[in-house]
């Protein structure tokens, strides 16, 4: 199974969650043979998530997709129709979002570099694992542009480069250059570079420009090369630093990375953004997804109807 994700430039993140459901595929069916499935065992496991487990539409589809992919690709079987299989009831989901107030007051509580990495979450509407992986050579700035280049989907997308925070990210940035040289003093192995990147640019874990923007302070051994390399800072630092500074700032809302990149959506249509810019700022695949951030601001329709003539 890794080895077929991998091929199709999967994310480990994918990987993690199509095992984890494939192994709870395999504790509800008292670990059958895998010759032995058919489609009418997956057919009882999303009926027993949907009607007993009560799990909510998303977390089914995820199953519905790891599953797909171990009969298609794992198994080499057919995985059936199951358009009768019993849905998840999709929640009605609204994202918490926060004022300019209440986000400044979190970036008081917040110290170097996890303030930074919020200030471009928010500035840029970054999902929280395209803001760690961010490298030098994202950054225009002579153009005022970031670009994000494995967004989610593998999807890429341009967003502009908040002014007000230029400088600090432009210190963050010379800030690695020394470290980058220390590195190469040192005569460390560079950063981690994607297995395939890595046979196309041999030497690119060393280049400047490939460096990680947001650095781990730690180097990582890697025992099978005999090599120190280093990673970006771990997603966990930054939910335990943000968690800490909202506790400090007394907010009255549940508050996540994720929620930064809710109140930057929100603040443009407030700003009365077109929700077709909003989308592509964002990345999303379909203006659907984000119509759900015009439930985040009150309405401003007029109760009575007036003619444009009137306006």
């Amino acid at each position: 199974m890794s080895n077929e994700i991998k091929t199709r430039h999967y994310s480990r993140k994918t990987l993690k969650a199509y095992a984890e459901w494939i192994r709870k595929f395999q504790g509800f069916l008292h670990d059958k043979f895998p010759e032995e499935l058919s489609e009418t065992d997956v057919k009882a496991y999303l009926t027993y998530l949907a009607v007993k487990c009560k799990v909510a539409a998303s977390t089914q589809n995820q199953a519905f997709n790891s599953l797909l992919f171990l009969y298609r690709h794992i198994l080499k079987r057919d995985f059936g129709d199951h358009k009768d299989i019993p849905r998840a009831k999709k929640s009605k989901y609204i994202p918490v979002v926060l004022s300019r107030r209440e986000i400044d007051v979190v970036l008081k509580h917040l110290s170097y570099p996890y303030d930074l990495v919020v200030k471009l979450l928010f500035g840029c509407g970054l999902r929280l694992f395209e803001c760690l992986k961010l490298r030098v050579q994202n950054f225009n700035f002579d153009e005022g542009i970031l670009s994000i280049q494995d967004g989610k989907g593998k999807k890429s997308r341009t967003v502009p480069i908040p002014q007000t925070i230029t400088p600090e990210l432009l210190e963050q940035l010379e800030t690695v250059r020394k470290l980058h040289d220390t590195d190469l003093e040192a005569g460390y192995s560079g950063v981690f570079l994607d297995d395939l990147l890595e046979k196309k640019y041999p030497k690119a874990a060393k280049d400047f420009i490939w460096q990680w923007f947001f650095p781990q302070q730690s180097l990582t051994p890697v025992p099978a090369k005999k090599e120190l390399r280093r990673y970006h800072l771990h997603e966990s630092h930054i939910q335990e630093a943000l968690h800490e500074a909202v506790r400090r700032a007394k907010l009255t809302k549940r508050v996540t990375a994720h929620t930064f990149r809710h109140s930057f959506a929100t603040h443009l249509l407030q700003a009365n953004y077109d929700i077709r810019t909003i989308q592509t700022l964002l990345g999303h695949s379909d203006v659907r997804t984000t119509m759900v951030y015009t439930h985040c601001i009150p309405s401003r329709t007029l109760k009575e109807a007036k003619s444009p003539l009137d306006f």
